[in-house]
């Protein structure tokens, strides 16, 4: 193991015992390790096989396949930036309506989040989607007019509607532009 290694190794079998309130005595005895291997692991001076780790972290609770990776100190909190230009458009759906994916493409159906932007009078038609699926819209501007399987209800600046989406259903911009946030979720 690579001193790096080692050290990090260290590093987080100390703070998961010390975390737990656990002399090293007390961890030899949970974990069968005994209490001189533990110190020279914990001072990386040692270097345990993969059968004392997987008995530490068995003895701790802890993951095994965490201890040897960058963890969640090393990696930076932001994970992604998507700027203005980059983000995906849809413009063959609908007429006077500009789709922006906002979602990640591994949620596609799961949770899909867009930016709806309408034209005066512009709609957005929409076939139905998989069984049980749910539209949660949010106006920002405008007024929008959604109907789902032809029950039909006006949706105002501020306004959340929620409804089926596994029928035929649309979204028009009622005589001005409008814009709204939707969230597409499964089943």
């Amino acid at each position: 193991m690579n001193d790096d290694i080692s050290a990090r190794l260290a590093t987080r079998l100390k703070e998961a015992r010390k975390s737990r309130s656990l002399s090293l005595e007390a961890l030899a005895r949970l974990s069968g390790v005994s209490r001189s291997m533990l110190s020279q692991i914990e001072r990386a001076e040692s270097s345990p096989t993969v059968a004392i780790l997987w008995n530490l972290t068995q003895a701790l609770n802890i993951d095994f396949s965490g201890l040897l990776d960058g963890g969640p100190k090393e990696r930076s909190p932001i994970r992604e930036v998507i700027r203005a230009g980059q983000t995906p458009v849809i413009h063959s759906q609908g007429q006077g309506c500009r789709i922006r994916i906002l979602s990640a493409p591994e949620t596609v159906g799961e949770t899909e989040i867009y930016d709806l932007e309408f034209e005066a009078d512009g709609v957005l038609d929409s076939e139905a989607h998989r069984s049980g699926c749910m539209e949660n819209l949010t106006v920002f501007s405008g007024t929008l007019l959604v109907t789902s399987d032809g029950v039909s209800e006006v949706v105002n600046v501020g306004d959340t509607i929620r409804y089926v989406a596994d029928r035929p259903h649309s979204i028009r911009a009622d005589g001005q532009a409008g814009r709204a946030l939707l969230i597409v979720t499964g089943s």
